[in-house]
């Protein structure tokens, strides 16, 4: 279960690193908001440790755009700010909790824990034809067999599978799924749409994944 902070202090870094590592938990750590936003769009983390006094970018700002990207990770303020003003504002910018320095590990840890519980509520299944997806699980499949995807693979698929029969651009489709500092070709679309049908459509015999020549692609019920 990976567990994203982001936080400028080194040495809360490490500690928090440090017990959580002891409960099983696998840790990434940003020590700024730019790195804690780019890493928070690439991996699919059960929770974000989210400090609001960061360099580059603060986390009221990182936590706004993660929401804006349809990002529904948990996100647990951990800030030296006290008072009730910057918890409503860290709230109101789509955090889930907010826990002030210095702080018991044994709260943060139970906060923690109940915030990734909520989390594994079932959310809605995304569903063209017979194919399905459940974005908060990050699966998919047609029918009732089920079929494995990396993570930017089912980031493609998503995209495509939240605008049935709607022609979407290369360009719209980078923007949604890659990183704002993504600088590679458009092309690259083509390569996972290419894997994404060996995949989805192929072994079932179907074609849903079409290609609008000049335009885009489109994921439609598939056909034979």
């Amino acid at each position: 279960m990976e567990i994203l902070v982001v936080e400028d202090d080194a040495q809360v870094a490490a500690a928090v690193r440090r017990g959580l590592d002891a409960e099983g938990y696998t840790v990434d750590l940003a020590p700024d908001g730019l790195t804690g936003l780019r890493l928070a769009r690439r991996h699919a983390y059960r929770a974000i440790v989210l400090d609001i006094m960061l360099p580059g970018l603060n986390g009221y700002k990182v936590c706004e755009a993660l929401r804006a990207d349809g990002v529904t990770t948990p996100i647990l303020m951990l800030t030296a700010k006290d008072g009730e003003y910057d918890e409503a504002e860290g709230l109101d910018t789509g955090a889930d909790d907010y826990l002030t320095k210095p702080f018991s590990y044994l709260v943060f840890l139970a906060r923690l824990r109940a915030l990734i519980r909520r989390s594994q509520t079932p959310g809605p299944l995304l569903r063209v034809g017979d194919l399905w997806l459940d974005p908060a699980a990050r699966r998919c499949g047609r029918g009732s067999a089920e079929v494995t995807l990396t993570e930017r693979e089912f980031a493609v698929l998503r995209c495509l599978a939240e605008h049935p029969g709607e022609v979407l651009s290369k360009r719209r489709i980078v923007d949604e799924v890659w990183d704002i500092a993504f600088d590679g070709e458009e092309s690259i679309v083509e390569v996972y749409v290419s894997m994404l049908r060996r995949k989805v459509d192929t072994p079932f015999g179907v074609r849903s994944i079409t290609t609008v020549r000049g335009a885009g692609y489109r994921l439609e019920a598939g056909s034979c």
